[in-house]
């Protein structure tokens, strides 16, 4: 795993992000009540800007509770398919504007990256002011606008800006989807709901790879932008005639100053953690992001303690249950998408596969945990989630720890055993606390809910691949990777065997690193207690 790879697999923390049900949540929470504790009552100021805000749920909505599902589900499948297929075809675009897979080609995948960290709690908080179907409808319309400027684009500056811009939709969407479901069905059937929408993210996630292989070779790298185009445009039709969402007036102000510290803090905190291999962990401009992200945030802490309409409410995220149900979370993705960042240097580096073949050997986690969320969701509404969350991560925890003694000999009938075990756990953990969270905050903070945790899946997933990156580069599996790849058919049999045990021993200890990370997260699982609802 070179220097150049580094951050271009590491923006693929954004797969899942739309991936992984598709939502985040919990770092933001985590610095908002740790820094608002030492900030005490700063001073700040609120735009003089007047919106509506929902104040009940209207029965039409809930009525409408299956067309609501439908949408939000067919959102998550375009949104976790356009980050899975763009990673297959970034080669090709690459090839196609003359210049390496390293440098400004990154920026197609860091660029769209920071901004939906930047924005995401942000257009939560406008969600809850404006209507959640406003800022859907919007999200679905700059994201398929985008998509089409991406594929039409005549230079690399061009898809650059055009993957901020669609961005920005995306993260409209992300931050509504789970909160128009939560807002729809009661709570009897929520965890189901959730459980569903899950499904399609993980089509999303498992299908991108092979859509985008066949797109790039069959047309060109141009359509894996343009398989949006009807998707988003049936979609934004479908939601524009049939979702309902009505509300009482209510007098707010936005909170501007918040918003700004929170935008950069967070843009900050992701670009540090996508560039951190490449730019050295002890760099200055490492150290200088994490700086800013640092000061932002705990300025926004300060800036959220004072003001009376904040984005994020310190009631709310210091709320036991949301809290740690968050934090559980963002542990969750920290430990997990090592899997999927790691598990492609094995397939590629040490046995030789084509990228296609390795997508498609990595298919089996995500479909499992299709297959497991609806039933651990509709399993969560009639027990609740007080002890699924927790069994859910310590199954993947055991998976986690299978996956650590993979070697060069392992039958690919044990990764795939490593991998439907590690699926069980995170379809078992992800819907019921999904339920938790978002049951956990009042109907008027849903869309922030929302925010706060697709924020925390992007930065637990630029964690994780931070995390898991340097632990395997630190024990030379990054390099003998490498060499492997560049040396193939010239290397002795001793030689080969001794790199191939060094890549091995790096494998082995990022995975242990990361499994006990998910033991840590089943503690602060158990730590939650109760949800309520």
């Amino acid at each position: 795993m070179s220097k150049q790879e580094q951050p271009r697999r590491l923006a693929d923390a954004d797969v899942e992000v739309f991936g992984a049900e598709s939502s985040s949540s919990r770092s933001a929470p985590i610095a908002l009540v740790v820094s608002s504790a030492l900030c005490g009552h700063a001073a700040s100021r609120q735009a003089h800007v007047d919106v509506a805000t929902p104040t009940h749920v209207d029965p039409a909505e809930r009525a409408n509770k299956w067309v609501v599902l439908t949408l939000s589900g067919t959102a998550t499948f375009m949104t976790t398919l356009d980050s899975s297929i763009v990673n297959i075809g970034l080669p090709s675009i690459a090839h196609a504007f003359g210049v390496p897979l390293s440098g400004n080609i990154e920026w197609v995948l860091i660029g769209y990256l920071v901004v939906i960290a930047a924005v995401l709690l942000t257009f939560g908080r406008l969600a809850d002011m404006l209507g959640r179907k406003p800022l859907f409808l919007a999200g679905l319309a700059v994201f398929t606008l985008g998509s089409a400027v991406c594929g039409a684009a005549p230079s690399l500056g061009t898809l650059i800006a055009a993957r901020c811009f669609q961005g920005l939709g995306a993260a409209a969407i992300l931050c509504v989807n789970v909160a128009m479901i939560t807002r729809s069905f009661p709570a009897a059937e929520r965890g189901r709901a959730l459980g569903l929408n899950m499904i399609l993210l993980a089509l999303g996630v498992s299908m991108g790879p092979t859509i985008g292989g066949i797109l790039t070779q069959a047309l060109s790298w141009r359509w894996i932008f343009y398989v949006n185009l009807p998707i988003g445009a049936l979609a934004l039709l479908a939601a524009w005639c049939l979702l309902t969402e009505r509300y009482h007036l209510e007098r707010q102000r936005f909170d501007l100053p918040g918003a700004a510290l929170l935008a950069t803090g967070l843009a900050a905190l992701t670009l540090g953690l996508s560039f951190g291999q490449e730019w050295g962990w002890s760099s200055l401009r490492f150290l200088g992001s994490m700086g800013i992200a640092v000061a932002a945030l705990a300025g926004a802490a300060c800036v959220e303690r004072r003001v009376h309409a904040p984005i994020l409410d310190p009631a709310l995220v210091s709320e036991r249950v949301f809290a740690f149900a968050n934090v559980s979370f963002m542990i969750c993705m920290l430990a997990l998408f090592a899997v999927s960042f790691l598990l492609p240097f094995y397939l590629e580096e040490l046995h030789g596969f084509d990228t296609l073949r390795s997508g498609l050997l990595l298919t089996p986690l995500p479909l499992t945990l299709a297959m497991v969320a609806p039933v651990s969701g509709a399993l969560a509404d009639r027990v609740g989630s007080r002890w699924l969350a927790p069994l859910g991560l310590a199954i993947a925890c055991a998976g986690l720890l299978l996956l650590s003694g993979l070697t060069q000999a392992s039958s690919i009938a044990y990764l795939v055993l490593c991998l439907i075990v590690t699926g069980i756990g995170q379809g078992l953990f992800q819907s019921p606390n999904a339920r938790a969270i978002m049951g956990a905050a009042p109907p008027h903070e849903l869309g922030v809910a929302s925010g706060i945790l697709a924020t925390g899946r992007v930065i637990g997933q630029s964690l994780s691949v931070a995390v898991a990156g340097a632990v395997f580069t630190s024990s030379g599996g990054a390099a003998a990777g490498a060499a492997l790849v560049a040396s193939r058919g010239t290397l002795s049999v001793e030689q080969a065997r001794a790199l191939q045990q060094t890549f091995v021993a790096g494998l082995h200890a990022a995975f242990v690193v990361c499994a006990v990370l998910a033991a840590l997260g089943v503690l602060t699982a158990l730590l939650r207690g109760s949800e309520r609802g």
